[in-house]
Parts: C-alpha cells; sequence; structure tokens
C-alpha cells in the first residue's frame, strides 16, 4: 500500500513540508490533499486554526512493476499445486505477460483431461488462477501497473485457445451465411464471455448480419440475426 502522513502547519507549504521530512521524499514523489486550509481567529489571535494536509507516496513504474512480478508468481505457484492435485505431474508452466495480460501455456503430455470438453475443465481452472491471484493482489495492494484493475490471466494448454479461436470463427462465418441466405436467426450454445467477444468479432465482418447475447451466465447464448439495414450492426460484445 501507499505510504501516507497527516501534518499540520501555519501554512499548507509549510504542512507540505513537514510531511515529505517525515516520508523522506522530493515534492514530486507524493501527491497532495489538502483536509483543511488555515484559518485565522478573532482579531487574528484567538482560535487560530493551522492547515492540515495528507501526503502520499507515488506509486512507482518499479513498485507497480514489482506487484506484477508477485502477482505472476502467485499465479504459477497455485497453477502448478492445482495441476499436481488433480494428477498432471510430469508438466511444466511457461509464463509471458505483456499488456496487463500474463498468459499461462502448460506443457506437457496427457493434457487432454486438463483440457475437457470444449474447454470447459481448463476454463474452470483458468477461473480459480484468476480468483486466488485477485485475492492475493487485494490483500497486499499489488497490481499491475498496466492494468488500473487487475492482471487479467490466461491459461492455456497444447494451443488449444488458439485453436478454438479458430473454430469458433469458422462456426460463425457459416451461421451467418445461412442466417443471411435464409433470413432467420440462429442461436448458439452457451459460451464464456470470451468465446462470445470472438463470435462477435467474427460477425462483425460478414454482410447482412448482426449479433448479441442473451441470457443469464453460465447459459448466456450468442444469437446471430438478420441486420435490419441489410448491412453490419455492432451487437452486444459480452
Amino acid at each position: 500500500m501507499a505510504q501516507s502522513v497527516e501534518k499540520t502547519g501555519r501554512t499548507v507549504d509549510e504542512a507540505v513540508q513537514e510531511a515529505l521530512k517525515a516520508l523522506g521524499l522530493m515534492r514530486d514523489e507524493v501527491e497532495v490533499e489538502v483536509l483543511e486550509e488555515p484559518a485565522r481567529g478573532i482579531l487574528g489571535l484567538v482560535g487560530q486554526r493551522p492547515a492540515r494536509v495528507k501526503v502520499t507516496a507515488k506509486e512507482t513504474a518499479e513498485a507497480g512493476a514489482a506487484g506484477t512480478i508477485e502477482v505472476s508468481g502467485k499465479a504459477v505457484e497455485f497453477l502448478k499445486e492445482l495441476l499436481m492435485h488433480m494428477g498432471f505431474t510430469d508438466v511444466s508452466v511457461n509464463a509471458r505477460e505483456a499488456d496487463g495480460v500474463l498468459r499461462l501455456d502448460v506443457e506437457g503430455k496427457g493434457l487432454g483431461g486438463l483440457i475437457g470438453r470444449r474447454g470447459a475443465t481448463l476454463d474452470a481452472v483458468q477461473y480459480l488462477v484468476n480468483l486466488v491471484a485477485g485475492r492475493y493482489a487485494r490483500a497486499t495492494g499489488r497490481r499491475g501497473a498496466a492494468d488500473e484493475e487487475r492482471l487479467r490471466i490466461i491459461v492455456d494448454a497444447e494451443g488449444y485457445r488458439a485453436k478454438r479461436a479458430k473454430s469458433l470463427e469458422r462456426l460463425a462465418q457459416a451461421v451467418a451465411e445461412r442466417v443471411r441466405r435464409e433470413g432467420r436467426s440462429a442461436t448458439l450454445e452457451p459460451m464464456n464471455p470470451m468465446e462470445r467477444r470472438i463470435i462477435h468479432l467474427a460477425v462483425q465482418g460478414c454482410d447482412g448480419v448482426t449479433s448479441f447475447s442473451e441470457g443469464e451466465e453460465p447459459y448466456r447464448r450468442v444469437v446471430i440475426a438478420p441486420a435490419k439495414n441489410g448491412g453490419t450492426e455492432d451487437g452486444e460484445t459480452t
């Protein structure tokens, strides 16, 4: 957590200087919040109120990067333990972080059980890893500098995510063509938010159709429908 102190002084500047001394920082390394302006008392003598400020150290890029490394390490550690309890002992986890997204690629043999039917098991593992990493980040005040909220984590195995994305794109294009040709809407099977987004993006490149999502999680589905204006409309993207 960012370090902060509250100080008082005859003037705001004097109070800030006292806070800087206490923190051992320079003026450009902190943020200043004026809690109370100084006020003179009766005849400028009785009841005079000092200025009161709250000075907080800014989080540096180095601190943010260190936070990202800590959260990433926790995510990898938890994933390895989880895989071991699931019976996947002869596997490795490769971590790659960029633009606020941490990719954890599991490599090894016999990972079909980790992926599950249409990635259901892999999605569940990914959910747990994000949950644990998020709780750790909140508990320790750590978070990625590139992401204002938290580090997003994607768990993959045997390149399944890329293969699934290609399959979904082909599905979206085929269904979109049928909808355009027949003029009737089509509802796809329930999908997670990431997969629904792939469908929506693929449909945006198809003329004469639009897409939107309906239903509640975990049964939320994408509907591909004829576009009212004959062009491609932007549907709901989740």
